[in-house]
């Protein structure tokens, strides 16, 4: 039964990321200004923008164009013939009308950037998000559940970006305790790294942290109530046993939903506190590509973000299987 699900599951996905490449091929070389007089710039003739539809295969029927890129990402493929033949390896997503660098190797130099971004936010929001709605609904009614929900409520409220700046004019202009953030490799100075990285780890994980505060003081609440629960006290289990044992596996089962989605979507780039904080990570990239209209290179952030939210789907639904036997008995 299992086997079935997770190939039923594997279906889906593949079935999905294809839809989504194909929405996303339409959008930016189907929709758009004609690629070839984008590459060509300003001054240019004619001749070059056919010899530019040529070599991109950009005069062949609408379908052939879109399965010759698929068939890039998977095998390669080749731009132009004879002396002007340039063969694009596996996963080919193209190159980039500005700088005529492979997108793909583009990417592959701003990911790790953003995956330090997403994992260091992530395990920060985690922590004090599940943590502090924990001890707010053991309290519940107490001075700490109002003081910890308020915050939460201002916390949630705050933009990104201004908090971004806040804590620069603060930690790095005045009180000059942390550099200003720049990607600095872990193994050329572990603690450098740390301190680059903390502010934008702060100011992704605040907003995440105070959602999620809010969001398991709700659960464990609701989960307190139930009648196991107070079968499960009857009984004479400790409190931090009855909480450990049977209050936070269904609690903690929606919030494993919503970071499934979170953590993937920030895998593909957190836009605006790269952008803040100048991280050369790929939501920058992706803001810089906008601006510039570089279309090969958006489309790329674009299916690089969906693999990450369609996989992180994927990877929830098991996670549940694990924390719910309820979903493993239904499971089809």
């Amino acid at each position: 039964m299992m086997a079935r699900y997770l190939a039923g599951r594997a279906l889906s996905m593949v079935l999905i990321l294809f839809l989504v490449c194909l929405f996303t091929y339409v959008i930016f070389f189907a929709l758009q200004p004609d690629p070839a007089v984008m590459i060509c710039g300003k001054f240019c003739t004619p001749e070059r923008i056919d010899q530019i539809r040529d070599v991109l295969g950009l005069n062949e029927p609408f379908l052939a164009q879109f399965f010759g890129f698929l068939a890039g990402i998977f095998a390669g493929r080749d731009y132009g013939e004879g002396a002007n033949l340039v063969h694009c390896p596996a996963p080919c997503l193209g190159y980039s009308f500005q700088s005529n660098q492979s997108v793909w190797e583009m990417v592959l130099e701003r990911l790790p950037v953003s995956v330090t971004v997403a994992v260091g936010a992530a395990v920060l929001w985690l922590l004090i998000g599940i943590v502090a709605g924990l001890v707010s609904a053991v309290k519940e009614g107490t001075w700490w559940d109002r003081a910890a929900m308020g915050l939460a409520l201002g916390g949630s409220s705050v933009p990104n970006y201004v908090l971004a700046l806040a804590l620069q004019y603060v930690l790095v202009v005045q009180l000059q305790v942390l550099p200003f953030p720049q990607a600095v490799p872990f193994s050329d100075d572990p603690v450098l790294w740390f301190q680059s990285y903390l502010m934008p780890w702060l100011v992704l994980a605040t907003g995440y942290a105070c959602l999620y505060a809010r969001l398991t003081r709700a659960n464990v609440i609701d989960t307190l109530a139930e009648n196991f629960m107070r079968t499960a006290r009857a009984k004479g289990l400790s409190p931090v046993l009855t909480m450990r044992r049977h209050a936070l596996r269904p609690a903690l089962t929606p919030i494993a939903t919503i970071f499934g989605m979170d953590f993937a979507a920030l895998l593909g780039g957190a836009l605006i506190t790269e952008t803040v904080f100048g991280l050369n990570g790929v939501g920058k990239m992706a803001a810089d590509s906008i601006t510039k209209n570089d279309q090969p290179v958006i489309m790329a952030v674009t299916l690089l973000a969906a693999f990450f939210v369609v996989v992180g789907n994927v990877v929830v639904d098991l996670v549940y299987t694990a924390l719910d036997p309820r979903v493993r008995i239904t499971s089809p």
